[in-house]
């Protein structure tokens, strides 16, 4: 019997969570251990020779505090209960051997009724795409596959009504490891929503060096919640601070607006995921995320915490954790 056909509807960050798509932390296997101290580089760029992605990563590396895969699965299965606590349809990708899955919002995102492939930077997760192809295959609607000189990560996208923000490096920032989005991304997205939807390019700080200072993804300093009224954001992490403060005034204003700190923004806290208008889940480490969680629940907001600070290290969190599929909308 052929599989279920699979509605799609993503129109914001935040309406309530009806299918999703949440990575695996099982079979991730070993980092390369290729990598070399930022003390000892040239430039600002990672050297060839290390083959560490972001930051994070490198520190807990350096430092043998990298997250074990034992350790990584409970913080899945946790994640797991509290999505299907809320009756949410979940999926999970197909296993590869010795590739770590975990952090699905890059793979692909969903505009509207429109499913876009990503293609992503670092080209050895381009693999991770073939381990969702069965699901994206039993999507009932359009199905955009972007040219190789399209680089788009999900993490730097956020659909809100009539725009489509998209974060990239800032200038001085082009070329880094850590450089994801494209320019190139943002003339596509221009192209294929032409009349339809603005896309709003989002300079972001980067930094091979320093997890404090590297905007990795839009994700990463910026998040709306409640009915979209509502934002986390790390101001120091936009290249324009009129800028951000444009996006602080779109959802919801100064008095609505959570500020936080680079320590903040290196413990994640703007990469919670909304579940609802009324839901959230975040991390349940009090050092890391009892400041921000205390803030999201003095805005009326039910906040799920799950163990999710070995998953951290490697520099993502929730909303990293999820592809969104479909969202209700009345």
């Amino acid at each position: 019997m052929a599989e279920q056909q699979i509605d799609i509807k993503i129109l914001d960050e935040t309406a309530p969570l009806e299918a999703v798509i949440v990575g695996l932390a099982s079979d991730i296997g070993i980092p390369g251990s290729k990598y070399v101290h930022p003390d000892n580089w040239e430039g600002e760029i990672a050297p060839y020779e290390d083959k560490v992605n972001d930051p994070k990563s490198r520190w807990h590396l350096l430092n043998g505090t990298y997250p074990l895969e034992e350790d990584l699965r409970p913080e899945n299965q946790r994640l797991l209960r509290v999505l299907a606590k809320y009756n949410v349809k979940v999926y999970q990708p197909r296993n590869l051997p010795a590739v770590n899955q975990i952090f699905t919002r890059d793979i692909g995102f969903v505009i509207d009724e429109v499913f876009i492939k990503a293609n992503m930077k670092t080209s050895k997760r381009q693999a991770e795409f073939f381990a969702i192809r069965d699901i994206v295959s039993d999507i009932s609607q359009e199905i955009w596959f972007p040219p190789k000189s399209v680089t788009i990560e999900g993490g730097d996208v956020f659909p809100f009504k009539d725009k489509i923000f998209v974060g990239q490096a800032a200038k001085g920032s082009e070329g880094l490891r850590c450089d994801r989005t494209n320019p190139e991304a943002i003339e596509y997205l221009k192209r294929k929503f032409d009349g339809v939807k603005e896309i709003v390019p989002v300079p972001l700080h980067k930094s091979d060096k320093d997890p404090k200072m590297n905007a990795l993804h839009l994700d990463c300093v910026f998040q709306p919640f409640r009915n979209n009224d509502t934002c986390v954001v790390f101001p120091e992490g936009f290249e324009s601070q009129e800028q951000a403060a444009d996006m602080v005034s779109l959802f919801g204003g100064e008095d609505n607006a959570i500020k936080i700190t680079g320590d903040h923004m290196y413990h994640m806290n703007s990469n919670f995921f909304s579940i609802s208008p009324s839901v959230v889940v975040s991390g349940q480490n009090e050092s890391e995320f009892g400041w921000i969680n205390e803030q999201i629940r003095d805005k009326g907001v039910t906040v799920e915490t799950i163990p999710y600070s070995e998953t951290s290290k490697m520099e993502g969190l929730l909303r990293c954790s999820t592809l969104p599929l479909k969202r209700t909308y009345s």
